[in-house]
């Protein structure tokens, strides 16, 4: 997006007093008209940076064109390196808190597990305690560490989470399905005694409060004891039981048993806002996670150094391992890390997996800002994913939310015909669908053709009559190799449209297989996601532009037909046909609807009638 001098009349002052500044680090803080601070930032070189915002035909993302539009002056603070200006960056936005810079807010609040006050009590987690005579452990300050012992618990010792009310319901219906899977123990049956199933109550909040290994420990013991008394119902019961936990202690462990403390952190965004995952291991197991959502201010490079600082600055635990889902600029890398060692005064190790367990624990955390991001969008997790990894194997700067893509369709050298589909944040946008018959353009050519599908187009975005054509694309797809993008980028852009433009190229299966360049391609085997939004994408211009195809050549067909008849010109068949549309219309119509439609005779309109009945 561009800022003009009419949204923000200060842009030639800070023009003029951005070209005086100096060429050293530092830190900039811009100020709207109150002299309030709304955004903080580091530069390496404070005069390129500060002029990158005010600068002519400055491209910016929508929320850095909404700070730069109420930017009324600005002050800067030199420093020594850019290390110093990265800590300073940090230490200003945590005192000032401006607008749009990342201000890490969680849900994150005291969590507490509950055991009710009934006969058969129920474990469950709660985010306060109420005056109800239950039994509440914690406080906890992890949400997720609460759901995931209040789950565990509930799985292995097989403890009823349905709505059954017992004693009252015992006998009443028949166990549910968790009772057949063996997620239940089946209180509803009526053969689990008050005292037993409370002893096994007394087993899970131990388990809860102790660990995995207390119980183990404590269940072996009884195990034993009731082999020895000859109880080997009971010790079977036991050894199961040892089993699961075992089985649940050993799910959450990470793969490589050398890396007992890591985080693994993931951005995800879109044209709109971002999330920040932090997924943390702790002791070999699934500790806690956190994420935040992200006003993007910022452009993606700058970001993730930008959660990073603002995360680990108020954090004590920072694990020796951090596992990035997405490189960092070296520099910011290189500064984090000492930042990091400086606070904790131990290694830090920050790496971008490639391969491995690792990739697979990063790559986790990808998915799990995809589908944060996906309910605050109205998406699913896979179509936020599909985007993100589109964005980056095509090196686009932003997500992509607006995706149109065109197909040109032919029956032999008749009925030149294009499609153009819209998709959406992933998703089909149907109503801005538009077909085009292809006027200018003698016999079957292809590039030709493309040519003016896209020329008409921008003209139609240039007159701004049709709400379809008015949206300038954030990507334009084209179902063709390089020879289209090569044809239709130069058309493009001497209209003054500077839209990135890329092909679409099938197999001889007439498959999905890359995306061409100007020069080459570029494949996506390694971002499923992103091959299957734009295999959707082709498939459905595809389909799109041949049924346009189809329909015009079944028009045309049917009115040579007509004009068969003595007395039918075009002009005539076209009347026809514009009146009832199909053949079985057609043939429902009357003598006399036919006469007036068509303006014929009875015996004319007779033979019309002959004649749509043969076909």
């Amino acid at each position: 997006m561009y800022v003009t001098e009419s949204e923000n009349p200060r842009l030639p002052y800070l023009r003029d007093k951005t070209s005086k500044l100096t060429l050293s680090p530092g830190c900039y803080i811009m100020k709207n008209a109150q002299g309030k601070i709304i955004y903080i930032g580091k530069a390496k070189s404070l005069r390129k940076r500060v002029t990158s915002y005010f600068r002519k035909s400055a491209d910016h993302l929508p929320k850095v064109a909404k700070m730069v539009s109420h930017v009324d002056d600005y002050d800067f603070i030199v420093t020594g390196s850019e290390f110093e200006a990265l800590v300073l960056e940090c230490s200003l936005i945590k005192q000032y808190k401006p607008k749009y810079n990342i201000l890490l807010k969680d849900d994150k609040g005291y969590s507490y597990i509950r055991v009710t006050n009934e006969d058969y009590p129920r474990i469950s987690g709660e985010l306060q305690k109420y005056d109800d005579g239950a039994a509440y452990i914690g406080p906890y300050t992890s949400s997720f560490a609460v759901r995931q012992a209040v789950d565990e618990a509930n799985r292995v010792f097989m403890l009823p989470t349905c709505h059954r009310k017992f004693p009252q319901d015992i006998g009443k219906e028949r166990p549910c399905l968790n009772f057949h899977i063996k997620q239940c123990m089946g209180v509803c049956r009526g053969k689990i005694s008050k005292e037993d199933y409370n002893a096994i109550i007394g087993e899970a909040i131990d388990y809860i409060r102790g660990g995995s290994a207390m119980s183990v420990e404590k269940l072996t013991r009884q195990m034993e004891q009731a082999a020895e008394e000859l109880n080997f119902e009971l010790a079977a019961r036991l050894r199961d039981r040892i089993k699961a936990i075992e089985k649940a202690a050993e799910s959450q462990k990470i793969i490589d048993d050398h890396i007992k403390d890591c985080d693994c952190i993931a951005i995800v965004s879109n044209s709109e806002s971002a999330c920040a995952s932090v997924i943390m291991y702790r002791g070999g197991r699934l500790y806690d996670k956190a994420d935040f959502f992200i006003e993007q201010a910022e452009e993606p490079a700058s970001m993730l150094s930008s959660f990073l600082m603002q995360y680990y600055s108020s954090k004590d635990d920072i694990p020796r391992h951090i596992f990035l889902a997405d490189e960092l600029l070296q520099e910011d890398s290189d500064n984090i890390i000492r930042y990091l060692k400086e606070k904790t005064d131990h290694a830090i190790y920050m790496t971008t997996p490639q391969k491995g367990d690792m990739l697979r624990l990063s790559a986790l955390a990808k998915q799990n800002a995809s589908e944060y991001l996906s309910i605050r969008m109205g998406r699913t997790g896979r179509e936020v994913a599909a985007l993100d990894e589109l964005a980056k194997a095509l090196g686009m700067e932003k997500v992509p939310k607006t995706i149109e893509c065109y197909d040109i369709s032919n029956l032999a050298s008749s009925d030149m015909v294009a499609g153009m589909v819209v998709f959406e944040n992933g998703r089909p946008l149907k109503k801005h669908y538009r077909r085009f018959v292809i006027k200018g353009v003698d016999g079957q050519n292809d590039y030709a053709s493309m040519q003016e599908v896209l020329r008409r187009r921008f003209e139609n975005y240039f007159k701004q009559e049709d709400e379809c054509f008015s949206v300038m694309p954030d990507l334009i797809f084209l179902d063709g190799g390089k020879g289209h993008v090569n044809t239709v980028t130069p058309v493009v852009r001497e209209m003054g449209i500077d839209c990135p433009v890329y092909g679409l190229v099938k197999d001889n299966r007439h498959r999905t297989r890359a995306v061409a360049t100007g020069g080459g391609e570029i494949s996506l085997s390694k971002s499923r996601s992103a091959f299957n939004l734009v295999t959707a994408i082709q498939d459905e211009v595809h389909r799109y532009s041949v049924a346009f195809m189809t329909k015009r050549h079944k028009k045309a067909t049917f009115a040579s037909t007509l004009t068969t008849v003595r007395g039918v010109g075009d002009k005539k068949a076209a009347k026809l046909i514009g009146e009832y549309k199909t053949k079985e219309k057609l043939k429902a119509a009357t003598l006399e609807e036919i006469k007036k439609t068509a303006g014929v005779n009875d015996e004319t309109a007779k033979e019309i009638m002959k004649v749509i009945r043969e076909m």
